[in-house]
């Protein structure tokens, strides 16, 4: 599983990055009143601890930590060798939160990853909420995205999206991955999926 993210970064000196996304059916993160825990099962949750094992760091925005208050340890799956991942804050995480200690970064999303890379991270799970992620969607630096899909509708439209910001202005402008894996977690499906080449 390693492979990947090793070539990555010996190619770009980036870490490989994994962008993990659960949602509804509709396309929603969050209830309007920004509730989401659980939007996906426990098989689910559990699979997403072994993303984290996997990676080096886990990343979240401000925000996410700010909402939610996450530990962004590995805890449903055993932990690795070397220890927890890193955990980074894009932004700057409150005083009293449970992300520390951490990683605090500020501005560029490549200088960030530039910085993580420099530091020996091979891979970085992607974990932040709709802005942070629709950031990095944005700017084309997902190596992998994994969707976690819950059979479930909000109903509306005023719940929370999946990404935030500027989406394509036509259909011809519309990003199209290549799934490269589906499975079932329980009630949910798991979609891997990669930008296509070129």
């Amino acid at each position: 599983a390693q492979l990947g993210p090793y070539l990555a970064h010996r190619r770009t000196a980036r870490p490989y990055v994994v962008l993990k996304l659960a949602v509804s059916l509709d396309g929603r993160t969050a209830a309007p009143d920004g509730s989401s825990r659980w939007i996906t099962g426990a098989a689910a949750r559990a699979d997403a601890h072994l993303l984290r094992a996997e990676s080096d760091a886990v990343l979240v925005g401000a925000g996410t930590v700010r909402a939610d208050d996450p530990t962004l340890t590995v805890r449903d799956a055993p932990v690795p060798a070397r220890g927890q991942p890193r955990r980074v804050v894009l932004g700057t995480a409150p005083a009293g939160a449970r992300v520390h200690p951490c990683t605090e970064l500020q501005g560029d999303l490549g200088a960030a990853l530039d910085r993580l890379g420099h530091e020996g991270v091979l891979q970085v799970l992607v974990e932040g909420g709709p802005t942070v992620a629709g950031a990095f969607h944005r700017a084309g630096l997902v190596d992998r995205y994994v969707v976690y899909l819950a059979p479930a509708l909000f109903g509306g439209d005023d719940g929370r999206p999946l990404l935030t910001g500027a989406g394509a202005p036509t259909i011809d402008d519309v990003w199209r991955g290549r799934i490269t894996d589906v499975r079932r977690l329980g009630d949910d499906l798991r979609i891997d999926l990669e930008p296509r080449e070129g």
